[in-house]
């Protein structure tokens, strides 16, 4: 099943790798507009009478809040549900799911674990479905990722990029993201969490601007940005062993030090300080996590002008 909608279908934004660098760019220029707009006191209500359904599988502070402020800043209005809450925790099926909200909201941003269900969802709405996050992909992170290092460094186009840790859904989006806007990409896993063979594939698909390094030492050499995911996520039942085999991968000032003079850290938080990343580096100088869950806001405020297809404000 493809997630990539036909022509006269609904706009979804379900993975960077649908799309191709100029609309994502233009979404990320959106973003800047929108972000310059706020910070002059300006809330253009492109949004006005529209309700986004936000469906939540697990907790969430980030994306739940920053689509729900998103959304109201635009003038319109969020619904906020839980799975527990729906019939679909009597498994009502997802298509039934879809059909039903597109008679009564304009849009669904779901945050859900199984990427196949949330193409299932999207493929029988008759409205557009934004991916909050899967266990394959993140875009949304991705793409205030990518506002984040442009609004310190400049074109990311320009970056030497490494991850450090474990493969997840945050660095497959970073891999799409990598094919689409350049740059180079290096990831640094053990072998025990490495990228699957689907994220695999991708990467061999990337024309060498994702290359896979094993020491962290020798990724990070001259690195323009660093980032780091938690070690242990929801639902992950090996917490000890996890913890154990990703000890070597702890992003920390000795690593930062090998990095270029100038470079970045992010996370996409909630962080463990001392697992994944030491206070120093993260509470530190070169850290922009913050920034990144701000742009969040600003990125997804962009990502709603765009399923909606409503004008782009000046900047």
């Amino acid at each position: 099943m493809t997630s990539t909608p036909p022509p006269s279908g609904p706009r979804h934004f379900l993975d960077l790798a649908d799309f191709d660098a100029a609309t994502l760019r233009a979404i990320l220029d959106q973003a800047v507009a929108l972000k310059a707009a706020l910070a002059r006191g300006e809330r253009p209500p492109l949004l006005a009478d529209k309700v986004l359904a936000m469906i939540f599988e697990r907790q969430s502070t980030r994306t739940r809040v920053s689509f729900d402020v998103g959304m109201r800043q635009l003038g319109g209005q969020t619904l906020m549900l839980t799975g527990a809450e729906m019939q679909l925790a009597r498994e009502e099926t997802l298509a039934d799911t879809a059909r039903v909200m597109s008679r009564y909201v304009d849009a669904i941003m779901i945050r859900i674990i199984s990427h196949d269900d949330l193409l299932e969802l999207a493929g029988a709405a008759t409205i557009p479905v934004i991916n909050g996050l899967t266990h394959r992909s993140h875009p949304c992170q991705v793409m205030a990722d990518i506002l984040t290092y442009e609004e310190h460094r400049g074109p990311i186009g320009n970056a030497r990029v490494v991850w450090v840790g474990d493969a997840n859904n945050v660095l497959a989006s970073w891999v799409h993201a990598v094919k689409l806007f350049g740059g180079t990409l290096v990831i640094s896993t053990p072998p025990e969490y490495g990228p699957d063979q689907a994220l695999l594939a991708d990467i061999e698909s990337s024309g060498g601007a994702v290359t896979m390094v094993r020491d962290p030492v020798q990724a990070v050499d001259n690195a323009d940005l660093v980032i780091a995911d938690t070690w242990v996520s929801m639902g992950d039942t090996d917490a000890d062993e996890r913890r154990r085999v990703l000890r070597p991968y702890r992003v920390d000032q000795a690593l930062m030090d090998k990095t270029a003079p100038r470079s970045l850290f992010m996370h996409c938080l909630p962080a463990h300080r001392g697992d994944e990343v030491v206070a120093e580096v993260i509470d530190g100088p070169r850290s922009v996590v913050f920034d990144e869950a701000e742009n969040r806001l600003h990125v997804q405020k962009a990502i709603l002008c765009w399923v909606f297809d409503v004008g782009f404000v000046g900047s």
